[in-house]
């Protein structure tokens, strides 16, 4: 497979053309660590002077912007987490006059007070700058049709996709989520190069173009650019064989930016490079916060460089990956795909479980579809969980008892844990218009 870069193609493996990068993708290592520790200094004076909830943090650390000499000088900071946002709630943490604010966006609020962000213009110009980056980093080009499915709001994804493809120079059809139909119509009449959508409802597209007779592999998409949730290596190939396309992954979320915080290059599928101008990482020991070495796989850390209206200080994103070195943006390091996180994580009579290892193993079984739930309930004192799985159309009924089977066993043989495993009928589970909700829990509280 090949993508277009405006001058012919360009295999997978091959660096990228330096005449398409920026000056940031360009920069060195050292060059970059000297900018990050100047800005690095202006965020936490700025949050420091501004913001009265990082004075009291601050303060009762016992640290203040001024002991911050060298990158490694960040640690001794208290870390920020949702709680806090949702203390400050509506506007609290605003480092700016509200007057100075040009857009707000906020958390759904499913599980208490929504977390509210907002953004200065300067902030949503530097916004549409990493989106863009990251559009071009996974093949994009000026003059593409882009199809946006990613839902528009409150929700960052679609407006943050939205913008930044636009400041690329791309066609945007903003379709949001849903109406899977008319996806399906659009993208055959509209025949965009590039789709920006999470990935389990990109399944769901790629089934109704099935429903309806259209073979996905024939539609004009060379490029997936999937987010807002976590995705598997058997996720990536299950699409990209299923519609013909480049799937990558970008990374971000409200609290910290929006969309476009990391991208996967097309040319390499080998992780994210973060735009460390603008954004700070580290990974921490989830329990006892301490700064984990490269390479170690604990919960990601956040910190803003270069927002106005709401900067954030060691954010706790609650996503596990770990940090790597950058490969085709050699300046930039790069964060594995998120293998889960720490609040989607299921105990299960003492194990540990994430719906992403569950996925592995669905999509690497013959005759079962990428669309499952896990189901908690109680069974007397204990916990029991069920994976309810959908049979692909052309698994015949007598495969459907095995394949539960080699699930449960794989279930117990990787993870360590008994799981029950039911298949059942296509097009019986719900469909995702947006992020994935994989777990339903039943258990009696």
């Amino acid at each position: 497979m090949t993508t277009a870069t405006g001058e012919g193609t360009r295999r997978l493996g091959e660096a990228p053309d330096p005449g398409l990068l920026d000056d940031a993708e360009r920069i060195g290592v050292d060059e970059r660590r000297a900018l990050q520790l100047i800005r690095l200094k202006e965020s936490l004076r700025h949050a420091y002077e501004h913001v009265p909830h990082y004075r009291r943090a601050f303060d009762a650390a016992g640290v203040h912007p001024d002991d911050c000499r060298e990158l490694a000088d960040l640690a001794r900071f208290p870390t920020t987490s949702k709680a806090d946002l949702r203390e400050n709630y509506p506007f609290g943490m605003f480092a700016v006059p509200r007057e100075q604010v040009r857009r707000v966006h906020a958390s759904s609020g499913t599980t208490g007070r929504p977390t509210v962000v907002g953004y200065t213009e300067r902030d949503l110009d530097a916004w549409a700058t990493v989106v863009a980056r990251s559009i071009r980093a996974a093949g994009g080009r000026p003059g593409d049709v882009l199809h946006n499915a990613y839902g528009y709001g409150l929700f960052t994804g679609g407006l943050g996709a939205h913008y930044g493809a636009e400041k690329l120079g791309c066609t945007v059809v903003p379709v949001s989520g849903g109406m899977t139909p008319r996806q399906v119509q659009l993208i055959t009449d509209f025949r965009p190069r590039i789709v920006m959508v999470t990935p389990s409802y990109m399944l769901t597209v790629i089934d109704e173009f099935e429903a309806q007779g259209i073979d996905p592999r024939t539609s004009s998409l060379e490029i997936g650019i999937f987010g807002a949730e976590p995705w598997t290596e058997q996720m990536r190939r299950e699409m990209e064989e299923r519609l013909d396309i480049h799937a990558v992954d970008i990374y971000g979320l409200s609290e910290v930016m929006g969309p476009g915080v990391a991208q996967e290059c097309v040319e390499t599928k080998d992780g994210l490079h973060i735009w460390e101008d603008h954004f700070y990482p580290e990974v921490i020991d989830p329990v006892t916060g301490e700064v984990l070495p490269q390479g170690e796989v604990g919960e990601l850390v956040f910190t803003s460089l270069t927002k106005e209206a709401m900067p954030v200080v060691r954010y706790r994103t609650r996503d596990l990956t770990r940090l790597l070195p950058g490969t085709a943006r050699p300046g930039m390091r790069r964060m594995e795909k998120v293998t889960g996180r720490t609040d989607d994580m299921i105990i299960l009579r003492g194990v540990n479980l994430f719906p992403t290892q569950v996925e592995e193993i669905v999509l690497r079984t013959p005759g079962l579809s990428p669309h499952f739930r896990l189901v908690l309930s109680t069974r007397g004192r204990l916990d029991a969980l069920t994976i309810e799985v959908e049979a692909r159309p052309d698994c015949p009924a007598e495969r459907r008892g095995p394949a539960a089977a080699e699930v449960a066993t794989a279930v117990k043989d990787t993870v360590g844990v008994s799981v029950d495993v039911a298949v059942v009928d296509q097009d019986t589970l719900p469909r995702s218009v947006g992020k994935l909700q994989r777990l339903l829990d039943q258990r009696k509280r």
